[in-house]
């Protein structure tokens, strides 16, 4: 399969189309799940191109929202197909706002819930996000009932087509069980279906996290050897594919957080698979902002990108998001993007975590928040677009400063690089995990530091510097704007409670406490009324 570029043949919508025609809750309006009467003969056969534009569809999905540009014939039902059924901006929206580093300023309904915490099973993002991830799920069972031995020897196919396509079938696997994953974080106890279900009859059962945890271990550990060989930096065949690094890193960041999962403490095994990754030969980016630029594909410390490839992936969600509504309007021309949205910006609690260190101002990073280019650092009028620090951290320009063919984003989404599996495995040899080593940890996150200081001494810390609090702030640094946040602060137990307070937290100003029922978002309500099965998430 050449690499993901996601243009869609006319097979992919027709399959994809197929998948979303009927609902497992029988609500046609929202969750689209598999059609019994399923495309088989009609789109499948024994050549390749029809099951690597199948596949091409699943990854898809994780840019782009449907069959045509600007997310025109969505694939979700009931919800706006560049906003709210994007799962970039969706995963964005969620992962963020609700956290010490972003706010939002724009009016549109169930926006300022996650602003201050306070959500509801009726807002319209969460069910976005709830129904592309089971769009997700549900695009790869069709595509695994669609590839069994069985049918691929029906159709006479070679043998050497019928090995390529086993290989396929482990990516849709990796793809469904990445669905799985962010279902289990954002929602914990959720209707589950495979493609040994029952297609379109019945609604599905729910599992329990603690289950679901085990399901999408099992499923990475299964196929993490039927997978491509990590490949290092950009390959024209492959780049974009689910590689056995992938796959790595997944288990890596879903063992960190099994205690809040499942109960259980994993850091042993994190350690395990991040040693996996570490041991591949992935490079961290030399100068930290390259990593969000346009040609960000070429880096060696992209494990698993999500694409984005100008005009063949136009979307008002995904990286076009991001441009456009984190970058303040005087800088949309540097940064090549398509619009002025703006909305989108960081509070001063973010500069603080900064501001924490003595030389913050050589930290490179921090060079991406522009709090001079703000009216009011702190977000005194919720709704004011001046308010807020503006925050210019992804870039439509090449790294050399040359200019992709358009402004219609290149600029692809590091969903797993390098840095996160450094931090992954100083956070777990902390917290007692073992088969590690506290030097190789503390090495790790100085090789970080370095690099955002552009080698600066200032950069390097001591053993007595490195404990959790130290990684939760580094994390900050690091990963800011890239829909981690949440995850995190729940992991540290700080997003709720009384424990860590910011501005807005809680709905008022000065913050406040909030319950910890919003360490997990509520069953969508239309989910709810439509499959008898289901219990909704405690306090909802």
């Amino acid at each position: 399969m050449k690499a993901i570029k996601y243009k869609y043949l006319a097979i992919a919508i027709l399959f994809g189309a197929s998948v979303a025609m009927t609902s497992c809750t029988s609500d046609l309006d929202t969750i689209p799940i598999d059609k019994e009467e399923a495309v088989g003969e009609t789109v499948y056969g024994k050549d390749l191109g029809a099951y690597q534009s199948g596949l091409a569809k699943i990854y898809a999905g994780l840019a782009i929202s449907g069959n045509k540009g600007g997310d025109d014939l969505s694939d979700v039902a009931g919800v706006d197909g560049g906003s709210q059924a994007s799962f970039l901006r969706g995963l964005w929206n969620l992962q963020e706002l609700p956290t010490d580093e972003a706010h939002c300023c724009w009016g549109d309904i169930g926006i300022n819930d996650f602003n201050i915490i306070e959500w509801n099973s009726s807002n319209v993002f969460i069910k976005g996000l709830y129904y592309r991830l089971f769009y997700q799920v549900n695009l790869s069972n069709e595509f695994l009932r669609e590839t069994t031995e069985d049918k691929l020897s029906s159709r006479g196919m070679d043998e050497k087509v019928k090995a390529e396509v086993r290989i396929y079938r482990n990516d849709a696997r990796f793809m469904r069980a990445l669905a799985y994953y962010y279902l289990l974080d954002m929602f914990r106890n959720v209707p589950f279906i495979t493609e040994d279900g029952s297609v379109g009859k019945e609604a599905p059962q729910q599992i329990k996290g603690k289950d679901l945890f085990v399901y999408i271990e099992k499923e990475l550990t299964d196929i993490e050897n039927g997978l491509l060989e990590p490949f290092v930096g950009y390959d024209s065949k492959y780049y974009g594919r689910v590689t056995k690094a992938a796959v790595w890193s997944l288990l890596s960041r879903l063992y960190l957080n099994a205690e809040v999962y499942a109960g259980e403490k994993k850091y042993t095994e994190s350690i395990t698979y991040s040693n996996k990754v570490l041991n591949v030969g992935y490079q961290l980016e030399p100068v930290y902002a390259n990593m969000f630029k346009a040609d960000n594909g070429n880096s060696k410390e992209m494990i698993f990108p999500i694409r984005y490839e100008g005009v063949d992936t136009q979307t008002w969600g995904g990286l076009t998001f991001l441009l456009c509504s984190t970058v303040p309007s005087a800088m949309q021309t540097e940064i090549n993007a398509q619009g002025a949205w703006q909305g989108n910006r960081a509070r001063v609690s973010l500069q603080n975590i900064f501001k924490n260190e003595n030389s913050f101002d050589k930290d490179g990073r921090y060079g991406m928040l522009y709090p001079d280019l703000s009216d009011n650092i702190e977000i005194v009028d919720p709704s004011k677009y001046g308010d807020g620090i503006p925050v210019v951290k992804y870039s439509n320009v090449n790294k050399d400063g040359s200019l992709p063919p358009s402004n219609i984003v290149y600029t692809d989404f590091p969903l797993f690089r390098l840095s996160e599996i450094y931090l992954n495995y100083a956070e777990a040899v902390l917290r007692g995990g073992t088969g590690g080593d506290a030097t190789k940890a503390l090495s790790l996150i100085n090789d970080l530091r370095k690099r955002a200081y552009n080698g600066d001494a200032a950069a390097t810390i001591s053993s007595a510097n490195l404990n959790l609090n130290f990684i939760l702030d580094e994390r900050a640094r690091e990963f800011f704007f890239e829909a981690q946040r949440r995850t995190d602060l729940i992991r540290f137990g700080k997003l709720t409670g009384s424990d860590y307070i910011w501005t807005w937290k809680g709905g008022s100003f000065d913050g406040r406490s909030v319950d910890a029922k919003y360490n997990v978002y509520p069953i969508p309500a239309d989910d709810m009324g439509s499959n008898p099965n289901l219990v909704q998430n405690s306090g909802y």
